[in-house]
């Protein structure tokens, strides 16, 4: 892999948008977002100019969040912000599996968004909404019928699969369930010749190491910011 494979990893939503998921995109000039209930993240041109931003207002409408993700560009003065906080993004490199094969997981569907909002409302693993599954494939756990850990896809720029949405309920955190479903997906990405990648938020120390014991490795520090529209 050469620094050139992964330069689309600097703009992960607009790559995305304009390509795999640009079914799940809407569009005003030259700004993108992703539908309603599907994600909340937008995008505009990797040097946006004061017409980027206009079309993004029109798209999104006043009052709106603007959720750039780790966009680059300043948004006009009057946007107020309401979050900015610091994270990395990860990649894995090589082909193999770090530990045994993952096994015991299942994968998930339509009929089982209403668990997977409750546990992610239960463990905030970030934003997941109804129609989030629909970005890729969903993965789970399940102890005595009941959904206690999930991961799946997000982000699809040409070439990776963004790993997403790890989260494990408190009463069964310990058990490996996240290694498990994160060593599941990374397999299937790999299988279609793609590559994983991921985010984290910098203080969740204890998922960084999870992830460097899997095999990820830091690519660049990123800032998430996220702006109201007037």
């Amino acid at each position: 892999m050469t620094s050139a494979d992964a330069a689309v990893l600097d703009d992960p939503v607009g790559a995305s948008l304009r390509g795999p998921h640009t079914g799940l995109a809407r569009r005003h000039g030259r700004a993108a977002a992703c539908l309603p209930d599907v994600a909340s993240f937008t995008a505009v041109s990797r040097a946006p100019e004061a017409a980027d931003w206009e079309d993004l207002a029109r798209l999104l409408g006043p009052g709106a969040l603007a959720d750039l993700f780790s966009g680059a560009g300043t948004p006009p003065p009057d946007w107020a912000p309401v979050f900015l906080f610091e994270g990395r993004q990860m990649i894995r490199p090589g082909t193999g599996l770090a530990g045994a094969a993952p096994t015991g997981v299942v994968e998930l569907g339509a009929a089982d968004v209403p668990e997977m909002l409750a546990l992610a409302a239960r463990t905030r693993p970030g934003p997941f909404w109804p129609r989030t599954r629909e970005l890729g494939t969903y993965l789970g756990v399940r102890v005595h019928g009941r959904l206690v850990a999930m991961a799946g896809e997000r982000l699809r720029p040409a070439g990776w699969a963004e790993i997403s949405a790890v989260c494990t309920a408190p009463e069964a955190r310990g058990q490996g369930h996240a290694a498990r479903l994160v060593n599941a997906l990374t397999a299937r990405v790999l299988f279609r010749g793609e590559r994983p990648f991921l985010h984290v938020a910098e203080t969740n120390t204890a998922a960084i190491a999870l992830y460097e014991r899997l095999g990820f490795e830091t690519r660049r520090p990123v800032t998430f910011r996220g702006f109201r529209i007037p």
